[in-house]
């Protein structure tokens, strides 16, 4: 991944905020099969490795799932709050004109060698622990058990497991900190109320701009 100074993001724990925010990823692998991509929700082991650890489980009817034992790399993309920037944003356009359209987002790249898991006592923790990740904060969480314990086991059979050890983990925060500090505040106050991601770009920009 490009990664400018001003854009690069390395502590572990904002990268392992970011994965833990936005849990599903995008998982590639360049196998046997050729190039091949799925969305697939991951959760995050912090303390099992040096970066850490993701685990996800994946439909074992999926072509993906022969090629992550085929290949000694994966990569996991993490995609975070983006959005177009608008010239108009910037007060300096009124200036010298001299701006041009960009794009903001943030984003966490995740590298290592994938282990696939066949177990289903392993398969039923994973199960367990990311609905117990998704559903806590429900005022009544829906927990696995709920459903009958026959029509688990047979939804365990038709999945397999996914462990990968973080070897590398990039990070790019690429939230308008090129811009002088009027236009980074141009920039979050023209996003405030424009929906969900404009208003999680507009805190990020204020958060790293140059008053700050």
């Amino acid at each position: 991944m490009y990664q400018p100074p001003h854009f690069r993001e390395e502590r572990l724990d904002v990268l392992h905020a970011l994965i833990r925010s936005h849990p599903l990823g995008l998982l590639i692998t360049a196998g046997p099969g050729g190039l091949q991509a799925n969305h697939v929700p991951l959760l995050l082991d912090a303390t099992s490795s040096e970066r850490g650890t993701l685990r996800a489980h994946l439909a074992r009817a999926n072509p993906q799932a022969q090629e992550l034992a085929a290949v000694g790399e994966c990569l996991v993309v993490f995609q975070g709050p983006q959005h177009y920037i608008s010239p108009s944003l910037y007060p300096t356009k009124q200036e010298t004109g001299k701006v041009v359209p960009t794009w903001n987002y943030i984003t966490v790249q995740a590298y290592g060698a994938p282990r696939v898991v066949d177990d289903a006592g392993w398969l039923r923790q994973q199960i367990d622990d990311l609905t117990r990740h998704q559903e806590g904060s429900r005022e009544a969480p829906w927990h696995v058990a709920d459903a009958p314990e026959t029509f688990i086991a047979a939804q365990v059979k038709g999945i397999i497991g996914l462990e990968i050890p973080i070897a590398r983990l990039d990070g790019k925060w690429k939230v308008s900190q090129n811009r002088t500090a009027v236009d980074q505040q141009g920039v979050a106050a023209g996003l405030r109320g424009l929906g969900a991601d404009a208003d999680a770009m507009a805190d990020a920009v204020a958060a790293r701009g140059k008053a700050n």
